[in-house]
């Protein structure tokens, strides 16, 4: 396995795996997931150019993508309530369905954290699902714990 930035060649993957883990948001919650796609072509096209929002592919010996993490890089400078660190959120990360359990996922994540070092990063930060109940083991599994819960009342 081999990781990398994700290119624009990777688009076709990239909405497979965008549609894998959709899927499992809008059968969790079809109150509030459709089961469209997150981002056109173009959006993404613009989002591979962000180095403020780095895509990372696990990708195998044939260049095919098993695996990606999208990234955003969060800074608050000189805000008058939190401290100025860089944190690195995990905006999404989605292992292909056909690969889980072979430690893509973790491979991925491990790649991401020590680039996020490499980089200066305080800290790495996602958010998951409380319906994504194995999203939820797994991150558990590799390291992260709660920091902040979102709550709701459907009214």
């Amino acid at each position: 396995m081999n990781f990398r930035r994700a290119l624009d060649k990777d688009i076709p993957q990239i909405h497979e795996l965008l549609k894998q883990v959709n899927l499992v948001h809008h059968l969790g919650r079809p109150d509030l997931f459709k089961k469209n796609n997150k981002y056109t072509d173009d959006e993404l096209k613009v989002i591979l150019k962000d180095d403020s929002r780095p895509i990372f592919a696990a990708v195998d010996d044939n260049d095919v993508m098993l695996g990606y993490a999208f990234c955003v890089h969060q800074e608050h400078p000189n805000d008058n309530l939190l401290t100025d660190i860089k944190t690195l959120y995990i905006d999404d990360l989605c292992v292909d369905e056909n690969c889980r359990g072979q430690h893509v996922g973790r491979s991925l994540y491990d790649y991401v954290l020590g680039w996020a070092k490499d980089a200066g990063y305080y800290n790495i930060t996602l958010n998951v699902w409380n319906c994504n109940e194995s999203a939820m083991k797994f991150y558990e599994s590799i390291g992260m714990q709660p920091y902040k819960v979102g709550m709701e009342q459907i009214l």
